[in-house]
């Protein structure tokens, strides 16, 4: 067992005797020493409730023959830091997560991993962690929260963001909205719409890494613990689970539901530890061939609760089959792919249409390029408008999220316009921060506008909104060098964005562009931005 290198043999006394001192008798040195990283904190609501599934966990290792140690793990809420400086430690979390989980695991010769998460950056920092370790692990969610009810729909915290531009925009009062915010997150969970963490939890299932139901429904607690016991004894690792074969099954899953933009940086920067590159064009070529099945909010009415109720992830994997597009010899944490959705159906069509009647012939994410976007740009396909899918409007450029959210809120804009929110990237931001807070507030006040940005979207995003284009503006990219009323063109079914501005003048702008100060300069956000690479990479670390 790996975990001998901390328990066997006579230099190992004083290791033991700490063991001990933790009251770990002999007989619990025997066993597989299996880590427990719970990443329960009182900040975010779909982690609040992780100390219930760790001890289900815990008892489930025991129960299997493993001897389990709990340890934590730090976790943003994406919601609470949204709009302010908070939103630049999100991204920038994951990889404190990836790390500190290595460290514990690394110091600690432990044999295997449950890991817990819920919400945006924690769900693939852990998965980081379990590619770059490459011991056994299970991956246990926490599940989504329930969709709040108000004015008779349901509802979720997209809506209390577009809230701001309703008020703003004379269509909400102040008693409207303090009703709104009392109802739309009625309990724990991780938010109940199609957004990031639900988006990854469903992908972490097809991953492979997680139990069915892992992404729509509450875990399967004490599994968790046979399952990973069993992984141990058959030496199964997470590198012989997420194959090139199980991100192209993920990639294909999240086109045909129309997940968040946010899964491109996170799967890069999953394989990117298993060694193994997902190019940008893997992810349009897989949407071009991939019906886009389900409607789920922001895009559509319904919520997470739905999916599940309607056959959950399984059933959409075993629709997506009837094409051939998913590799069922492909390995889970349970058998393969094909052995986990051979029995799976639909159940409500309302939800999960066939892939003969799909909502779009194509996938829900679209990767852009052009001369505004020389590496990549991705866009939310599924939650643009069909009349907005092709669009054309004048820039008005920004050099902050805070600054067009002030615009946007002070009518500024209007339509026809495009935003243009840059010095936002993973350098630049630093940290890349989320654009909810714009996009909700257009979203809210009507407006017919397109935004593109080096920063990213929340998956509660919806609307013209063309995100991580690269190179970013901090690296002198040509979203650096737009000035207000440049012709901006976003092009999805033609996978295009470009500036009606020539080559030559381009050039004469770069060549006057000096490189800003940056906006952090010391601690940990500064030390990020100088080791971050572009989000064409997944803004992983280097």
């Amino acid at each position: 067992m790996r975990s001998d290198i901390v328990k066997k043999g006579a230099t190992r006394c004083a290791h033991r005797s700490l063991f001990h001192a933790n009251g770990y008798g002999p007989e619990d040195l025997q066993k597989p020493l299996i880590g427990i990283c719970n990443s329960f904190n009182e900040i975010i609501p779909g982690h609040i409730h992780l100390r219930e599934i760790a001890e289900a966990a815990k008892l489930g290792v025991a129960a299997a023959g493993g001897t389990p140690f709990e340890f934590p793990a730090i976790g943003v809420c994406d919601g609470i830091a949204m709009g302010h400086t908070g939103m630049k430690y999100s991204l920038a979390s994951r990889e404190l997560i990836a790390d500190s989980i290595e460290a514990v695991a690394m110091a600690s010769g432990f044999d295997g991993l449950v890991l817990i998460p819920n919400c945006d950056k924690v769900v693939p920092g852990m998965l980081m962690a379990a590619a770059r370790l490459n011991i056994p692990a299970v991956v246990v969610s926490g599940g989504p929260m329930l969709p709040g009810r108000f004015h008779g729909h349901d509802v979720s915290v997209s809506q209390a963001f577009e809230a701001a531009g309703k008020f703003a925009a004379g269509q909400m009062d102040i008693a409207e909205m303090t009703d709104l915010e009392s109802k739309c997150c009625p309990g724990c969970g991780s938010c109940a719409g199609l957004f990031t963490a639900n988006t990854m939890n469903s992908l972490t299932e097809v991953l492979g890494m997680g139990l069915p139901g892992n992404g729509t429904i509450p875990a399967a607690y004490t599994g968790a613990g046979a399952a990973l016991m069993d992984l141990i004894k058959k030496d199964i690792k997470p590198r012989d689970i997420m194959t090139r074969e199980a991100f192209e099954n993920a990639i294909t899953v999240d086109m045909g539901i129309g997940g968040s933009s946010n899964t491109v940086l996170h799967l890069t920067a999953i394989a990117h530890e298993a060694g193994i590159e997902l190019p940008a064009p893997l992810f349009d070529e897989i949407s071009r061939r991939t019906p886009y099945i389900t409607k789920l909010s922001p895009a559509g009415k319904h919520h997470m609760t739905d999916l599940n109720e309607a056959g959950g992830i399984p059933a959409v994997m075993h629709e997506l089959s009837k094409k051939g597009l998913i590799h069922l010899d492909a390995l889970t944490i349970t058998g393969t792919v094909g052995d986990r959705i051979k029995n799976a159906e639909v159940l409500n069509r309302t939800v999960i249409h066939s892939v003969d009647d799909p909502y779009r012939k194509e996938g829900g994410i679209a990767i852009l390029k052009g001369n505004l976007a020389p590496d990549y740009a991705v866009v939310k396909a599924s939650a643009v408008a069909a009349d907005m899918l092709t669009y054309t409007g004048k820039a008005k450029c920004y050099n902050s999220e805070t600054e067009a959210c002030d615009a946007i809120m002070a009518g500024e804009i209007h339509d026809g316009d495009v935003v243009v929110i840059r010095y936002e990237g993973p350098k630049g931001g630093p940290g890349m921060q989320e654009m909810l807070n714009p996009t909700a507030v257009i979203t809210g006040r009507g407006l017919k506008v397109g935004l593109i940005t080096d920063g990213r979207f929340s998956g509660a995003s919806q609307g013209a909104c063309v995100g991580h284009i690269s190179p970013e503006a901090m690296e002198g990219g040509p979203i650096a060098l737009i000035e207000d009323g440049d012709e901006i063109t976003i092009d999805i079914p033609n996978r295009s964005l470009s500036l009606a501005v020539s080559d030559e003048e381009l050039a004469k702008r770069k060549a006057n562009w000096k490189k800003p100060e940056p906006k952090i300069k010391t601690g940990y956000l500064s030390r990020y931005a100088k080791l971050t690479t572009s989000a064409s990479t997944g803004a992983v670390l280097k």
